[in-house]
Protein backbone atom coordinates (compact mmCIF):
# COMPACT_ATOMS: atom_id res chain seq x y z
CA UNK A 1 0.00 0.00 0.00
CA UNK A 2 2.95 2.32 0.55
CA UNK A 3 3.82 2.10 -3.14
CA UNK A 4 0.26 2.84 -4.20
CA UNK A 5 0.30 5.78 -1.79
CA UNK A 6 3.51 7.09 -3.26
CA UNK A 7 1.91 7.12 -6.72
CA UNK A 8 -1.02 9.11 -5.31
CA UNK A 9 1.37 11.67 -3.80
CA UNK A 10 3.18 12.11 -7.12
CA UNK A 11 -0.10 12.42 -9.04
CA UNK A 12 -1.35 15.10 -6.64
CA UNK A 13 1.94 16.98 -6.96
CA UNK A 14 1.71 16.87 -10.76
CA UNK A 15 -1.86 18.15 -10.71
CA UNK A 16 -0.93 20.96 -8.37
CA UNK A 17 2.06 21.92 -10.50
CA UNK A 18 -0.19 22.06 -13.57
CA UNK A 19 -2.65 24.42 -11.84
CA UNK A 20 -2.50 28.13 -12.58
CA UNK A 21 -4.62 31.07 -13.58
CA UNK A 22 -6.31 30.29 -16.89
CA UNK A 23 -5.62 26.54 -16.77
CA UNK A 24 -8.68 24.31 -17.31
CA UNK A 25 -9.37 21.68 -14.68
CA UNK A 26 -9.12 18.98 -17.35
CA UNK A 27 -5.40 19.70 -17.65
CA UNK A 28 -4.94 18.86 -13.96
CA UNK A 29 -6.65 15.53 -14.61
CA UNK A 30 -4.39 14.88 -17.59
CA UNK A 31 -1.31 15.54 -15.46
CA UNK A 32 -2.47 13.04 -12.85
CA UNK A 33 -3.33 10.47 -15.54
CA UNK A 34 0.21 10.68 -16.89
CA UNK A 35 1.68 9.88 -13.47
CA UNK A 36 -0.64 6.89 -13.00
CA UNK A 37 0.16 5.58 -16.47
CA UNK A 38 3.92 5.94 -15.98
CA UNK A 39 3.69 4.01 -12.69
CA UNK A 40 1.53 1.29 -14.23
CA UNK A 41 -1.23 2.14 -11.76
CA UNK A 42 -4.98 2.14 -12.23
CA UNK A 43 -7.51 4.65 -10.97
CA UNK A 44 -10.24 3.71 -8.46
CA UNK A 45 -12.02 6.96 -9.37
CA UNK A 46 -12.30 6.48 -13.15
CA UNK A 47 -15.56 4.67 -13.94
CA UNK A 48 -16.61 4.54 -10.27
CA UNK A 49 -20.39 4.62 -9.94
CA UNK A 50 -21.91 4.29 -6.45
CA UNK A 51 -25.66 3.98 -6.00
CA UNK A 52 -26.23 7.75 -5.71
CA UNK A 53 -24.46 8.63 -8.96
CA UNK A 54 -26.41 9.08 -12.20
CA UNK A 55 -23.27 8.45 -14.27
CA UNK A 56 -19.87 6.87 -13.71
CA UNK A 57 -17.13 9.27 -12.61
CA UNK A 58 -15.24 10.34 -15.76
CA UNK A 59 -11.82 11.29 -14.35
CA UNK A 60 -8.90 10.10 -12.18
CA UNK A 61 -9.11 13.08 -9.81
CA UNK A 62 -11.86 15.10 -8.16
CA UNK A 63 -11.40 18.87 -8.55
CA UNK A 64 -13.51 20.83 -6.07
CA UNK A 65 -13.24 24.61 -6.40
CA UNK A 66 -14.19 27.30 -3.84
CA UNK A 67 -17.61 26.30 -2.40
CA UNK A 68 -17.41 22.71 -3.71
CA UNK A 69 -17.02 20.30 -0.80
CA UNK A 70 -15.93 17.23 -2.77
CA UNK A 71 -16.48 15.03 -5.85
CA UNK A 72 -16.03 17.88 -8.34
CA UNK A 73 -15.65 16.71 -11.94
CA UNK A 74 -12.69 18.15 -13.90
CA UNK A 75 -14.28 20.24 -16.65
CA UNK A 76 -13.20 22.99 -19.01
CA UNK A 77 -13.54 25.54 -16.20
CA UNK A 78 -10.43 27.75 -16.26
CA UNK A 79 -8.93 28.52 -12.89
CA UNK A 80 -9.11 32.14 -11.75
CA UNK A 81 -6.93 34.24 -9.51
CA UNK A 82 -7.91 33.53 -5.90
CA UNK A 83 -9.58 30.16 -6.50
CA UNK A 84 -9.40 27.63 -3.67
CA UNK A 85 -8.84 24.17 -5.14
CA UNK A 86 -9.14 20.73 -3.54
CA UNK A 87 -7.86 17.72 -5.46
CA UNK A 88 -8.66 14.15 -4.42
CA UNK A 89 -6.83 11.27 -6.08
CA UNK A 90 -6.54 7.50 -5.77
CA UNK A 91 -4.30 4.83 -7.27
CA UNK A 92 -4.41 1.05 -7.51
CA UNK A 93 -1.09 -0.76 -7.79
CA UNK A 94 -0.44 -4.50 -7.54
CA UNK A 95 -3.87 -5.06 -6.00
CA UNK A 96 -3.57 -2.36 -3.34
CA UNK A 97 -5.08 1.13 -3.10
CA UNK A 98 -4.06 4.59 -1.90
CA UNK A 99 -6.22 7.71 -1.52
CA UNK A 100 -5.32 11.30 -0.57
CA UNK A 101 -6.39 14.91 -1.10
CA UNK A 102 -4.80 18.35 -1.01
CA UNK A 103 -6.10 21.92 -0.97
CA UNK A 104 -4.26 24.98 -2.28
CA UNK A 105 -4.87 28.47 -3.61
CA UNK A 106 -4.32 29.71 -7.16
CA UNK A 107 -2.71 33.12 -7.56
CA UNK A 108 -3.45 35.58 -4.76
CA UNK A 109 -5.15 33.90 -1.77
CA UNK A 110 -8.52 35.26 -0.68
CA UNK A 111 -8.78 36.48 2.94
CA UNK A 112 -9.24 33.49 5.25
CA UNK A 113 -8.33 30.78 2.76
CA UNK A 114 -4.88 30.10 4.15
CA UNK A 115 -6.32 29.95 7.67
CA UNK A 116 -8.95 27.49 6.44
CA UNK A 117 -6.30 25.27 4.86
CA UNK A 118 -4.21 25.45 8.03
CA UNK A 119 -7.17 24.49 10.22
CA UNK A 120 -7.97 21.55 7.95
CA UNK A 121 -4.37 20.36 8.10
CA UNK A 122 -4.45 20.65 11.88
CA UNK A 123 -7.66 18.61 11.97
CA UNK A 124 -6.06 15.90 9.83
CA UNK A 125 -2.91 15.89 11.97
CA UNK A 126 -5.04 15.51 15.11
CA UNK A 127 -6.98 12.65 13.54
CA UNK A 128 -3.77 10.88 12.54
CA UNK A 129 -2.26 11.34 16.00
CA UNK A 130 -5.37 9.69 17.50
CA UNK A 131 -5.04 6.65 15.21
CA UNK A 132 -3.35 4.46 17.80
CA UNK A 133 -3.58 0.75 18.53
CA UNK A 134 -6.06 0.28 21.37
CA UNK A 135 -8.04 3.42 20.57
CA UNK A 136 -11.33 3.57 18.64
CA UNK A 137 -12.73 5.26 15.56
CA UNK A 138 -14.51 7.78 17.80
CA UNK A 139 -11.15 9.00 19.09
CA UNK A 140 -10.15 9.97 15.54
CA UNK A 141 -13.55 11.57 14.91
CA UNK A 142 -13.46 13.53 18.15
CA UNK A 143 -9.94 14.82 17.48
CA UNK A 144 -10.95 16.12 14.05
CA UNK A 145 -14.17 17.66 15.33
CA UNK A 146 -12.41 19.44 18.21
CA UNK A 147 -10.12 21.30 15.80
CA UNK A 148 -12.97 22.11 13.39
CA UNK A 149 -15.16 23.52 16.14
CA UNK A 150 -12.32 25.62 17.55
CA UNK A 151 -11.83 27.08 14.06
CA UNK A 152 -15.56 27.82 13.76
CA UNK A 153 -15.90 25.56 10.75
CA UNK A 154 -18.68 23.20 9.71
CA UNK A 155 -18.26 19.74 8.17
CA UNK A 156 -20.62 17.72 5.97
CA UNK A 157 -22.37 15.36 8.37
CA UNK A 158 -22.73 12.42 5.98
CA UNK A 159 -19.17 12.29 4.68
CA UNK A 160 -15.88 11.29 6.25
CA UNK A 161 -13.06 8.82 5.95
CA UNK A 162 -13.12 5.07 5.36
CA UNK A 163 -11.25 1.85 5.50
CA UNK A 164 -9.04 1.18 2.50
CA UNK A 165 -7.03 -1.78 1.24
CA UNK A 166 -7.84 -3.95 -1.77
CA UNK A 167 -10.64 -1.49 -2.59
CA UNK A 168 -10.93 2.26 -2.19
CA UNK A 169 -13.93 2.16 0.13
CA UNK A 170 -13.94 -0.53 2.79
CA UNK A 171 -15.26 -0.75 6.34
CA UNK A 172 -15.11 0.91 8.76
CA UNK A 173 -16.58 4.36 8.09
CA UNK A 174 -14.57 7.14 9.80
CA UNK A 175 -16.91 10.03 10.69
CA UNK A 176 -15.43 13.48 11.15
CA UNK A 177 -17.54 13.85 14.30
CA UNK A 178 -17.81 11.36 17.14
CA UNK A 179 -17.45 10.55 20.80
CA UNK A 180 -14.08 9.41 22.18
CA UNK A 181 -13.87 5.80 23.26
CA UNK A 182 -16.68 4.73 20.94
CA UNK A 183 -16.81 2.86 17.67
CA UNK A 184 -14.68 0.29 15.88
CA UNK A 185 -11.50 -0.71 17.75
CA UNK A 186 -8.18 0.19 16.13
CA UNK A 187 -5.80 -2.71 15.68
CA UNK A 188 -2.35 -3.19 14.18
CA UNK A 189 -2.59 -3.47 10.40
CA UNK A 190 -5.87 -1.58 9.94
CA UNK A 191 -5.56 1.10 7.24
CA UNK A 192 -7.84 4.14 7.09
CA UNK A 193 -8.31 7.10 4.77
CA UNK A 194 -8.73 10.06 7.14
CA UNK A 195 -10.19 13.15 5.46
CA UNK A 196 -11.54 16.24 7.20
CA UNK A 197 -13.52 18.67 5.00
CA UNK A 198 -13.84 22.05 6.73
CA UNK A 199 -16.52 24.50 5.60
CA UNK A 200 -15.62 28.10 6.44
CA UNK A 201 -19.20 29.27 7.00
CA UNK A 202 -19.66 27.08 10.06
CA UNK A 203 -22.71 25.25 8.68
CA UNK A 204 -22.86 21.51 8.01
CA UNK A 205 -25.35 21.51 5.13
CA UNK A 206 -24.60 20.95 1.46
CA UNK A 207 -26.38 20.39 -1.83
CA UNK A 208 -25.64 18.29 -4.91
CA UNK A 209 -25.06 19.89 -8.32
CA UNK A 210 -27.01 18.88 -11.40
CA UNK A 211 -24.07 16.67 -12.46
CA UNK A 212 -25.07 14.31 -9.63
CA UNK A 213 -21.55 14.35 -8.18
CA UNK A 214 -20.34 17.77 -7.01
CA UNK A 215 -21.29 18.69 -3.44
CA UNK A 216 -21.49 22.40 -2.55
CA UNK A 217 -22.04 24.33 0.66
CA UNK A 218 -25.56 25.70 0.90
CA UNK A 219 -24.31 29.06 2.21
CA UNK A 220 -21.69 29.49 -0.53
CA UNK A 221 -18.79 29.37 1.92
CA UNK A 222 -15.46 27.97 0.86
CA UNK A 223 -14.10 24.53 1.72
CA UNK A 224 -10.75 22.84 2.29
CA UNK A 225 -10.33 19.05 2.05
CA UNK A 226 -7.10 17.29 3.01
CA UNK A 227 -6.68 13.51 3.25
CA UNK A 228 -4.07 10.82 3.85
CA UNK A 229 -4.11 7.04 3.85
CA UNK A 230 -2.84 5.97 7.28
CA UNK A 231 -1.75 2.57 8.58
CA UNK A 232 -2.30 1.87 12.27
CA UNK A 233 0.70 0.00 13.63
CA UNK A 234 2.15 -1.04 16.96
CA UNK A 235 4.80 1.62 16.36
CA UNK A 236 2.19 4.35 15.84
CA UNK A 237 0.32 5.72 12.80
CA UNK A 238 2.17 5.57 9.47
CA UNK A 239 1.14 7.86 6.64
CA UNK A 240 1.27 5.92 3.36
CA UNK A 241 0.45 8.72 0.90
CA UNK A 242 3.65 10.74 1.17
CA UNK A 243 6.10 11.10 -1.76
Amino acid sequence: MREAGRVVAHALAAAREAAGVGVPLQELDEAARSVLAEAGAGSPFLGYRPSFAPVAFPAVICTSVNDAVSHGIPTGYRLRDGDLVSIDCGAQLDGWTGDAAITFTVGTPRPGDLDLIDATQQALDAGIAAAQVGSRIGDISHAIDTVARKAGCGMPADFGGHGIGRRMHEDPHVPNRGRPGRGFPLRHGLVLAIEPMLMAGGQNTYRTDSDGWTLRTTDGSRVAHIEHTVAITDQGPRVLTLP
